[in-house]
């Protein structure tokens, strides 16, 4: 059914005062270049999308099921329009269960959730020595492994600490066959992660959290992806990272973008929830594990969004690293921007960037 709404509508040309159409997807756009700071009405942006979700709605990726389903209706509540069910480093089978589980919910996207572009696989393929909250099931990967985890799910994003021997191969030969490859969970050096780049990986995982960070006379990997990286993901709840590390990337990495790392612990109250294995507490906006480990965080991209502008980002800016950087990232040119022929995946805001309304390809919730 056509649907059509009207406001300050963000395209890439800039804002637009009008009218958009659409039905599934966008059919079109009219009206003229506005000033929105000097303009009333709402914000029309593109919706979000979001490459790093563990959970949300009391749901965890690796409890497999129908938790991917719960997990995507919780995040398009608020804004979410896309993402990528993440997983745990975790025993071989326990991996296979939430793979099989994601493939089917990419497969079928039910009323009111959002849409599940595949898998990152953030473990197992980590450094033991850089866990963060992830379960001590890390291993080696293989090329055999992969494949083998590939035909399960859509494998969009695989972490990796490329110093771990036989990586810094694997991420070549990942990266021949089309899959994105991200460093993250490293003891690594500078070196390791220029290396990685080189050899074909693309990103880091949630910037300066479980990685080597930045020392003038060693740069680490925090350094080698401030100093060669295009594409990094950040985590901007302002507990993962303060906000003038946050800045500083904003100034090094072009299209740094950001992502939740969303735990079972979204939505939801304070209290105890799993996350892989793992129990962990959530308490003060936070989530930890028992001994005060941040594990994933509560975030929401709605908030994510806030905290960019509440730290200086104007909300075009802002609206880039919620959304459409997360799409070029993946080759996706139909999404993360409200031009013609792309998903109607649209978010509709207040003009204190409350949301007001979410169209999921074109339905509305």
């Amino acid at each position: 059914m056509r649907a059509a709404i009207t406001g300050n509508i963000l395209t890439p040309a800039g804002w637009v005062h009008g009218e958009i159409g659409f039905d599934t997807r966008i059919a079109s756009i009219s009206g003229g270049a506005v000033d929105p700071a000097s303009n009333g009405g709402d914000y029309i942006l593109p919706g979000f999308i979001d490459l790093h979700v563990h959970g949300g709605g009391g749901k965890d990726v690796m409890e497999a099921g129908d938790a991917v389903r719960t997990i995507a209706a919780i995040h398009a509540r608020h804004g979410t329009t896309s993402l990528l069910a993440t997983t745990m480093t975790a025993p071989a089978d326990d991996i296979k269960l939430a793979l099989a589980a994601i493939g089917r919910a990419a497969a079928r996207r039910g009323k009111g959730e959002a849409r599940v572009l595949g898998a990152h696989l953030e473990g197992p393929y980590i450094n033991p020595g850089k866990l963060g909250a992830q379960p001590d099931y890390a291993r080696a990967a293989t090329l055999a492994d992969v494949h083998a985890l590939a035909a399960l799910a859509p494998l969009k994003l695989i972490t990796v600490a490329p110093e771990i021997a036989g990586h810094l191969a694997l991420v070549k030969e990942l990266a021949d066959a089309g899959m994105r490859v991200q460093i993250g969970h490293t003891a690594g050096s500078y070196e390791d992660g220029k290396a990685a780049l080189e050899h074909g990986a693309h990103g880091f995982t949630h910037l300066f959290n479980a990685m080597t960070g930045l020392h003038h006379r060693e740069p680490g990997m925090v350094g080698a992806a401030l100093a060669h990286a295009q594409y990094a993901e950040l985590i901007p709840d302002l507990l993962h990272v303060h906000p003038g590390a946050i800045r500083t990337a904003l100034r090094c990495i072009p299209k740094l973008y950001c992502v939740t790392d969303s735990t079972a612990a979204t939505g939801m109250p304070d209290g105890e929830y799993m996350l892989g294995r793992q129990v962990v507490m959530k308490c003060l906006g936070g989530v930890r594990l028992p001994d005060g480990t941040l594990a994933g965080s509560a975030l929401t991209m709605d908030q994510a969004l806030r905290n960019l502008v509440g730290i200086g980002l104007d909300l075009a800016d802002a609206s880039a690293r919620v959304s459409t950087y997360a799409a070029d990232y993946l080759g996706l040119a139909d999404r993360g921007r409200l031009v013609p022929g792309a998903w109607a995946d649209v978010v509709v805001l207040d003009r204190d960037l409350q949301l007001k309304a979410v169209y999921l390809e074109g339905e509305r919730l």
